[in-house]
């Protein structure tokens, strides 16, 4: 127990550092976006003051100065749209479509002013034009990187939640087959003994139904025994008839349930054959029994109703019993779970097991009301 909970401590802080890692990672990418778009508006408005400067200049001496002009030119990456005094648009940058360039420009400016604040060229007190400017394709790109590393984020949480749920399965699966392998090494000793004892009692003046009960019995020892040693290995499945499968574990069952509970069994009269294996199958049914009788304490209607379609064949399993609600329709089958004050919460999940997957079907809660009672459904394939 200690070694486990060290290694679920060391998953845990595995997993908060690399959350924390990528997190500064985050930070850092969105920082640096937001300084790269700092840059874009220092370049637009270096282009802007350039505009003034060449104004200027022309005002002078009518020469036009190379500085303003190198600065205006050294714009290779950014797009942009200038709209002049008149309310003409020019761009630079900007790939035109269609024929009516001056409409598509005034459309895309205004899509440029939610992206950025346009700038004003202001020269003398006089509005010379007004400069629109979008992300660069740099910018835009690292606009979405973000997104990117927060989808390898979930994907990599995916990751660690799917080796989480493995390891734990695989945890599970070997704590189910130790117990199992242990239980039928346990139950085998006295079952050894008591065979011998049997035989010695054949002997004495006992009487000889007595004798086939005690048989009766070892021989249902003998079984359980050989559906705990199956567990963990795969079981052998064969073709099966699986209305005389359910007639013959019922049947038992009722022979050792109390005259309070009535069974009512509605079977097809032709056969039906399903892959089984008859043991665990006999053993899922007598669990699904005895959670019924257990929901009905002791005393109520136990029915058995096995009906098919063209792909599969359906085993409904009702009782009269306190019956379940919605939240509980799936955490019934969770290892562990159970409404009893005794038990282990073993026997619906080891139904899951066999069911599911020792013999590929499904198993699940077809319906249930609160006082009335439930319904638990198994489907297999048939062959």
């Amino acid at each position: 127990m200690k070694i486990t909970n060290n290694r679920l401590l060391l998953n845990w802080i595995l997993i908060s550092v690399s959350f924390f890692m990528v997190s500064i990672i985050l930070w850092n990418t969105y920082r640096f976006f937001q300084k790269f778009k700092e840059e874009e508006r220092v370049k637009m408005e270096n282009f802007s003051a350039a505009q003034i400067e060449l104004s200027k200049t022309l005002d002078l001496d009518g020469n036009i100065s190379d500085l303003p002009l190198k600065v205006i030119q050294s714009n290779t990456t950014t797009p942009m749209i200038i709209k002049d005094s008149q309310g003409n648009f020019q761009s630079k940058n900007i790939t035109l479509k269609g024929e009516n360039n001056q409409l598509y420009l005034k459309q895309l400016s205004e899509a440029y002013a939610k992206e950025n604040t346009p700038l004003q060229v202001i020269y003398q007190g006089k509005v010379l034009s007004t400069l629109y400017y979008g992300n660069s394709v740099l910018l835009n790109k690292l606009k979405f990187y973000p997104m990117a590393l927060l989808l390898i984020i979930l994907l990599f949480l995916g990751l660690i939640y799917f080796f989480y749920q493995s390891s734990r399965t695989a945890s599970q699966n070997k704590l189910w087959t130790a117990m199992a392998k242990e239980t039928a090494h346990q139950i085998g000793t006295p079952l050894s003994s008591l065979i011998g004892w049997t035989e010695l009692l054949k002997n004495e003046n006992i009487k000889a139904s007595y004798i086939e009960e005690i048989n009766n019995d070892i021989k249902r020892l003998e079984t359980i025994t050989d559906r705990f040693s199956k567990i963990g290995s795969v079981p052998q499945l064969l073709p099966t008839d699986i209305i005389k499968a359910t007639k013959t574990a019922t049947d038992y069952l009722r022979s050792r349930s109390s005259a309070l509970i009535k069974f009512e069994i509605e079977l097809p009269k032709t056969p039906c054959r399903v892959s089984l294996n008859e043991e665990l199958y006999s053993w899922t049914i007598e669990n699904l029994v005895k959670n019924g009788i257990d929901a009905m304490k002791g005393k109520g209607l136990l029915k058995i109703v096995v009906h098919s379609n063209e792909q599969f064949v359906f085993i409904d399993i009702s009782d009269s019993g306190k019956g379940l609600s919605k939240a509980q329709f799936k955490t019934i089958f969770e290892t562990g779970y159970t409404t009893k004050k005794r038990g282990w919460g073993l026997g619906l999940s080891l139904a899951k097991r066999i069911v599911e997957q020792y013999h590929k079907g499904k198993i699940k809660v077809l319906s249930s009301e609160i006082g009335k009672g439930t319904t638990v459904q198994i489907s297999l394939k048939k062959l």
